[in-house]
């Protein structure tokens, strides 16, 4: 966790970029993360370069004998202000591109990088706070980062936004991935769910002897049982495709800061038809899991959409085409866990009826788990539901659950409420489920025979499905509530006559 005094120089930073003119919170996350990965690029090489003293064994520099004055640990005290602006500008960023750590070539979304700082003591404050940050600590610069991302209110022009964290959480722990598996996500944002599908393994597969405890309480997840599938992790496991460049850049960072320092991450629209051009092996049938919130609305070139997902669903609604699409990426047998506004659940039009029955018909729709409508506050009030879906297989019988709180407030403020929170028993209740024994329809988890819902016109609205309960009230008869009201009425015209007299 962030501790309060990291969150206070954080948020003085964030004051430093908007008085310097900087308001605009994405590109303030944009440059502190330019910042923050300079600084990861000096402490990397620092280490490497004390194992290789240590080793006697070389290694491939970042930082080359010609080009050490663009370390963090040279810049760092330059003066004077303005000095320090132009070394940066000039020539740090421009090293960005040219980076590569396990293979994984950043250069491709760090090639537009601009330091967008042109005060020089602006430069100066986020440089001195930076270096005060503890970025070499193991979890605290993931914590770090979800902090800044935190500060993200507002969703982007094409109806992204960031996704809660526990909502992602959830979502992974549902899915359950496993050290040899592949990932992926059509429309990664920030790179949220990718990092926390790690964290889930590093938690998983960590043995109990591996846990660290620090003295203020703090675990760590050494994950000594991913030894063997690490090679794999780094370099091949996490795949995330997006085309916006900012969120892109927020995201192969945010993935550096959490130890995955070669993530597939790629700049497309995987919707297009240059996206089984571009990337062949990623666009049909490669990923055993996809974990995705894709964009719900925004600009659409619908001539350039690939005919492969038109033929599915002939329709312009981006949710129903990156449904679609997540069938085509996964392998046979790969499996989903994706988040879907309400109207795909229960739309009348051609196009949903033609992706429910695909994903009813000719996949294994497993579950169909309702979220409250305040859940993507403050950027949306949009209702939203997670489909569980495996490619290929059968469907019986599809599991429902009804969250009404998340653990926290469902207006724009969204305050912690922890006695509100019913997804740890969803997440009980989805691995532990029964067709058999949840078949009570006043509940918050129930099963639906896949017959009944093709008789409803394969609608997948859990109020189409869940009972209410409504309790009798009684009430006193009419005529005994008359007289009562004609009691109080006589007790005011006496309180008023009293009132008069002591007026008069």
């Amino acid at each position: 966790m962030i501790t309060g005094e990291l969150r206070n120089q954080v948020d003085k930073l964030w004051t430093e970029f908007w008085t310097g003119g900087i308001t605009n919170p994405l590109m303030v996350i944009e440059q502190i993360s330019f910042l923050m990965f300079a600084r990861l690029l000096d402490i990397r090489e620092t280490r490497e370069e004390k194992k290789s003293r240590r080793t006697k064994k070389s290694f491939k520099q970042i930082f080359p004998e010609n080009k050490q004055d663009l370390r963090w640990s040279h810049f760092n005290k330059m003066t004077p202000a303005d000095k320090m602006l132009v070394h940066v500008r000039d020539k740090v960023f421009p090293h960005f591109k040219e980076v590569i750590l396990n293979g994984g070539a950043l250069g491709e979304y760090m090639k537009d990088a601009q330091l967008m700082i042109q005060k020089p003591n602006l430069l100066v404050s986020a440089v001195n706070m930076i270096d005060k940050l503890p970025l070499a600590e193991g979890d605290t610069k993931g914590d770090l980062y979800e902090y800044l991302l935190s500060k993200l209110t507002t969703a982007g022009i094409n109806g992204q936004f960031r996704t809660p964290r526990h909502i992602i959480r959830k979502m992974v722990e549902i899915i359950d991935p496993r050290p040899e598996e592949t990932i992926g996500d059509p429309a990664c944002g920030t790179a949220g769910f990718l990092i926390s599908a790690m964290e889930y393994l590093m938690e998983t597969y960590t043995s109990p002897k591996a846990i660290i405890k620090d003295d203020d309480g703090s675990i760590h997840y050494t994950g000594d049982k991913l030894v063997p599938y690490m090679e794999h992790i780094q370099k091949n496991m996490f795949n995330g495709f997006d085309f916006d460049i900012t969120m892109l850049r927020i995201a192969s960072m945010n993935l550096l800061l959490h130890g995955i320092n070669a993530p597939d991450i790629h700049y497309q629209d995987t919707l297009s038809n240059g996206f089984p051009d571009r990337f062949p092996k990623f666009a049909n049938e490669h990923f055993n899991v996809i974990l995705a919130n894709p964009p719900f609305k925004g600009s659409l070139d619908y001539e350039d959409v690939h005919s492969s997902l038109l033929s599915k669903v002939k329709t312009k609604k981006t949710e129903l085409l990156f449904v679609t699409l997540i069938l085509r990426m996964l392998k046979m047998g790969g499996r989903s866990a994706t988040i879907v506004p309400d109207g795909v659940l229960f739309g009348s039009s051609k196009a949903h009826l033609a992706l429910r029955k695909t994903l009813i018909d000719e996949n294994q729709l497993e579950a169909v788990i309702s979220l409250p409508s305040g859940v993507f506050k403050p950027y949306a009030g949009v209702s939203t539901g997670i489909i569980v879906f495996t490619k290929g297989g059968r469907t019986d019988n599809v599991f429902f659950y009804d969250v009404q709180a998340d653990g926290y407030s469902l207006d724009d403020k969204r305050v912690p409420q922890l006695d509100k929170n019913d997804l740890p028993d969803m997440l009980d209740r989805w691995r532990n489920r029964d067709p058999k024994k949840d078949t009570d329809r006043t509940a918050k988890a129930f099963f639906v025979p896949v017959q009944e819902i093709r008789d409803k016109k394969y609608d997948l609205s859990i109020n189409r499905y869940k009972e209410i309960v409504y309790e009798e009230e009684e009430y006193d008869p009419p005529l005994e509530i008359l007289a009562r009201m004609r009691e109080l009425e006589a007790e005011i015209m006496k309180d008023m006559e009293e009132l008069e007299g002591m007026l008069g």
